[in-house]
């Protein structure tokens, strides 16, 4: 039964066709607020999510959902072998726990930048 019908069906047992015109006229917005306010911006989320997780290399040091840092050794589909203290203490996880990237392995570290950037700006000034 399409909508039309089911509009005529009601119509005709109630004998107003406004009520359910006025249910339609509200649900709508109201579909299309959870829309826009809920499921797209948790979707945005879990994709941004799903890339980072997608986006470690050999040497990133992660965060995981049970607050380990550690540095990851060994990646394979869906698990990684991670580095957690001194002593070279090796625990496998796997990928959905891992909470954030703290530093990534070929990215300088932001104060090193910092210093070289000060460095060289006294240099010039000497």
């Amino acid at each position: 039964m399409n909508l039309t019908n089911l509009l005529m069906l009601e119509e005709a047992t109630t004998g107003t066709g406004g009520s359910s015109i006025m249910m339609l006229v509200t649900l709508v917005p109201l579909v299309l607020v959870f829309y826009f306010f809920i499921y797209r911006p948790q979707k945005k989320q879990e994709k941004e999510t799903a890339d980072m997780r997608n986006s470690i290399e050999l040497g990133d040091v992660i965060v995981t959902t049970g607050g380990i840092v550690a540095m990851v050794v060994k990646i394979t589909e869906d698990m990684l072998l991670v580095e957690t203290s001194g002593n070279r203490t090796k625990i496998q996880i796997q990928k959905w726990a891992v909470h954030s990237i703290l530093e990534k392995a070929n990215e300088p570290d932001v104060k090193e930048v910092k210093d070289s950037k000060i460095d060289s700006n006294v240099k010039m000034k000497k």
